[in-house]
C-alpha cells in the first residue's frame, strides 16, 4: 500500500494543435524572460485546484468524474488574445467565461457531496484562463512581458467535450485520465 499523498487538480485540456501553440508561447517566456514554470503543466483551464489524495483513491476519483462528465454537454470556448493578473501571471484569454463558470459549479457541488471535499479545498469561483508564465515571472520581467503580449494577436476556438484529472509526478503534470461528456457525437 502506498501511503504517499499526490497532488492532482481537474482541468479542461484543448486539444493538441491548440496546446501546442500555447506551450509555444510558454517556451518564448522561457526563453525571454526566464519565466518556464508553466512549462510545467499543459496548457489548461483549472477547474479544480490541486489537492491532495492517496493514489489508492484515484479509482474513486475517476467513477465520480465518469457519472458527472456523462451528464455534461459539449461546449464552445473561444480564446482571443492575452491577458494578466499582474505582476505575475500572463494569460490566453477565454471570451465567454459563462459555461466555463457554470460547469465549474457543478463540478464543485459534486465534489463537494461525492468525493466528499472540505470547503477549503475547493475553489470558490473560477477564472478561466490559459496560463503561459507565472510564479517565477518577477515584477520587473512581467513589465517587459506583459508591454510585449498585450496587443498581441491570438485566436483560437475549441469544443470542450471533456474534462480531465492532471496528476503530479513529482516534477511536472500529467494527464492522468480523460473524461468524455455524455452526447459526443
Amino acid at each position: 500500500m502506498n501511503n504517499r499523498m499526490n497532488l492532482y487538480f481537474i482541468a479542461i485540456v484543448p486539444p493538441r494543435g491548440l496546446r501546442q501553440q500555447v506551450f509555444e508561447f510558454k517556451e518564448e517566456m522561457r526563453a525571454r524572460f526566464r519565466a518556464g514554470h508553466a512549462l510545467k503543466s499543459p496548457a489548461h483551464i483549472t477547474l479544480q485546484k490541486p489537492y491532495k489524495r492517496f493514489s489508492e483513491e484515484e479509482d474513486t476519483m475517476a467513477d465520480a468524474l465518469t457519472m458527472f462528465a456523462g451528464s455534461e454537454r459539449p461546449f464552445n470556448i473561444v480564446l482571443d488574445g492575452f491577458g494578466s493578473f499582474a505582476p505575475r501571471v500572463i494569460f490566453v484569454k477565454v471570451t465567454d467565461t459563462d459555461p466555463v463558470v457554470s460547469l465549474h459549479a457543478r463540478l464543485r457541488e459534486m465534489l463537494l457531496t461525492k468525493l466528499h471535499f472540505s470547503r477549503d479545498e475547493i475553489m470558490k469561483d473560477v477564472q478561466p484562463h490559459i496560463t503561459i508564465a507565472t510564479r517565477d515571472l518577477t515584477p520587473e520581467t512581467f513589465h517587459d512581458a506583459w508591454a510585449e503580449k498585450k496587443d498581441q494577436v491570438f485566436r483560437g476556438s475549441f469544443t470542450v467535450s471533456s474534462i480531465c484529472l492532471m496528476k503530479h509526478n513529482g516534477k511536472n503534470w500529467d494527464l492522468l485520465k480523460e473524461f468524455p461528456f455524455g452526447d459526443n457525437e
